[in-house]
């Protein structure tokens, strides 16, 4: 009976330190696609800048999902998420350098995205 209530313990603790990691965000930053960013990670800041639209809709930069570079850092974006940049990127006033804000929840590396619009300039 102890066994199993330690790992009932262990359990709960785990889940609720996931539940803890979560943290709402809204983040302004530039879309890309993941697999121009592993390419271009020593310069991603400025790569995102001026990542075109025409290439984030290539069919293997579609399949490789879709970030957003904010302050540095690589947001990476959920299912929905990358099903939102898709749509906003074949709408989006901006040809290059698509500047967004996204309200979401961090999980670990991945925003689960709520919201996402183009800012305009």
């Amino acid at each position: 009976m102890l066994p199993r209530l330690v790992a009932t313990a262990m359990v709960v603790l785990m889940v609720g330190a996931s539940v803890a990691a979560r943290e709402d965000k809204t983040i302004k930053g530039y879309v890309i696609d993941n697999m121009c960013a592993s390419a271009h990670s020593s310069e991603l800041a400025e790569t995102a800048k001026g990542h075109s639209a025409a290439c984030a809709t290539m069919p293997n930069c579609i399949k490789s999902g879709y970030s957003v570079v904010s302050d540095g850092k690589q947001y990476k974006l959920d299912e929905e998420g990358n099903k939102k940049v898709l749509g906003l990127l074949k709408t989006a006033k901006s040809k290059k350098g698509l500047l967004v804000t996204i309200e979401g929840t961090l999980d670990g590396e991945t925003l689960h995205v709520k919201k996402i619009a183009e800012v305009e300039s």
